[in-house]
């Protein structure tokens, strides 16, 4: 009887441990709802034409329209850098705005919500500028990745949700620069139309209830902090060592937008030394202006594709020192260059390349070369460069076979941010540029992948490339 009543017991200590495990679990999360107007949430609306340096910061106002003048999009700022601590895991974020008015004539649109890449001034912002001081890369707001979209009624008082999670979870875990506030803009994706206009309640609005809420849902346990175990990759195909697409070689002009988005380490293409392009030692130029730009030290590596001193190459930047550098030619004029960096505990062997820009047979070449040498590097290695040639490819699907593509991975993952009108990630009129990572690099995770609108206000470009951003995890 004892032995039954033993069991007994046990089962019944069990089951309490498993209540009390459930309401641990249960009380781990905490739910933040962002109502309130300033300092919670700052908003504005950006129309274009003839309004397009004024600022208005008392409406939310989508709009489709047939004329630039009537152009809007909506914008929203959430604190989630001072309400949510940093590194909490964020579950669920749900972001609801209430129609306050809308066109007759349409009786639904289509509105989606996009990350707006860079910060703005709710009293400055307009179509044309982020801040009274800053112009935004591309008019009407540096638009990343579409996070969600819905159809919205013109009823007035229809409530519309967003789930925003992604983008809220990157933010708060510090993903998505040095600023963890949450930006948001409402755009209008249907075709234009006179009668597009939809009105939401804005954050200032008396009724709570009507006011656009953001409900964030964290777990309690905190990551490890991102600046000490993360690794920010950045893949830039020069163009010559910085000619824009006005035709004007300008590396400072190139390095200064490459610095602002804060990598680790940089893979760069195209890059000239004493030859027609550049009459001068341009990777020392690079790596000094990256010095310049940030205030740190920037150790490189060099190497051209014919295997001299001279000429065009491949080039690498990294904030830390290099335990070990080699160089490959990879024949048809192509290289690459590798060097082993340490990460949090961690040796990773880093190699920017080039392939062949014009010849399928040639790049497969190269690639059996590159992935050769590669079999000889220790792991973790990343594979980072200007590969000519599109993800549908023999070429890309080689590389897949024992190296995973991080832009592609991100976009399964829900992580890979671009901007409006390029979705897809393309680096030049396809993509071009990629970062692969080993499948046998066990210690990297992907955080997530972006790939950068960097027209200035004229739309010239610092390279005819786009840089791509890959963030991982280094444990």
């Amino acid at each position: 009887m004892r032995r039954i009543g033993s069991r007994a017991c046990t089962r019944a200590l069990v089951a309490l441990a498993a209540v009390a495990a459930s309401i641990s679990t249960a009380a781990a999360q905490t739910t933040v709802t962002f109502d309130d107007s300033r300092p919670d949430v700052v908003y504005a609306t950006l129309r274009g034409g003839a309004y397009a340096d004024r600022n208005l910061q008392t409406v939310l106002t989508t709009r489709a329209a047939d004329t630039a003048s009537n152009q809007r999009r909506a914008l929203l700022k959430f604190d989630t850098q001072n309400r949510i601590p940093a590194g909490r895991n964020v579950t669920s974020a749900l972001l609801t705005v209430t129609v306050q008015s809308g066109s007759a004539a349409d009786t639904t649109r289509t509105i989606g919500a996009y990350q707006v890449t860079t910060s703005w001034a709710e009293t400055e912002t307009t179509w044309n500028r982020r801040r009274s001081t800053a112009a935004w890369m591309s008019p009407g707001g540096d638009l990343g990745s579409l996070i969600a979209k819905q159809v919205v009624s013109n009823v007035a008082g229809t409530k519309v949700t967003f789930d925003v999670t992604s983008l809220v979870k990157l933010a708060v875990a510090g993903q998505l620069g040095s600023s963890r506030y949450t930006r948001v803009a409402l755009v209008d994706l249907d075709p234009a139309t006179v009668d597009s206009t939809r009105n939401f309640y804005t954050p200032d609005e008396p009724n709570t209830a009507l006011r656009p809420t953001l409900k964030v849902v964290y777990g309690s346990t905190t990551t490890t902090p991102t600046t000490k175990t993360t690794l920010r990759v950045l893949q830039w195909n020069s163009q010559h060592g910085g000619v824009g697409t006005d035709g004007t070689l300008d590396p400072a002009r190139f390095i200064q937008k490459a610095a602002s988005y804060k990598p680790d380490v940089v893979s760069l293409n195209e890059v000239e030394r004493y030859d027609s392009y550049a009459n001068y030692d341009g990777p020392a130029k690079l790596a000094a202006l990256m010095k310049q730009y940030t205030g740190q030290t920037w150790y490189y590596k060099f190497a051209t594709g014919s295997g001299s001193a001279d000429g065009r190459g491949n080039m690498i930047l990294s904030r830390f020192p290099f335990d070990a550098t080699g160089a490959q030619l990879l024949g048809h004029n192509g290289g690459a260059v590798d060097v082993v960096i340490n990460v949090n505990g961690r040796s990773i062997n880093f190699t920017s390349t080039h392939l062949y820009y014009d010849s399928t047979s040639w790049r497969l070449d190269q690639l059996s070369q590159l992935l050769s040498w590669q079999k000889g590097l220790a792991e973790s290695r990343i594979i980072a460069g200007d590969f000519n040639t599109q993800p549908d490819t023999t070429e890309s699907a080689t590389m897949r076979a024992t190296y995973v593509d991080s832009w592609a991975q991100a976009q399964s993952d829900g992580t890979a941010i671009a901007y409006s009108g390029n979705t897809a990630g393309n680096t030049r009129n396809t993509r071009l540029d990629y970062i692969y990572y080993s499948k046998g690099a066990t210690s990297l995770k992907l955080v997530s992948s972006q790939v950068f609108d960097v027209r200035d206000a004229n739309g010239v470009m610092p390279s005819d490339h786009r840089p791509v951003l890959s963030i991982f995890a280094v444990n």
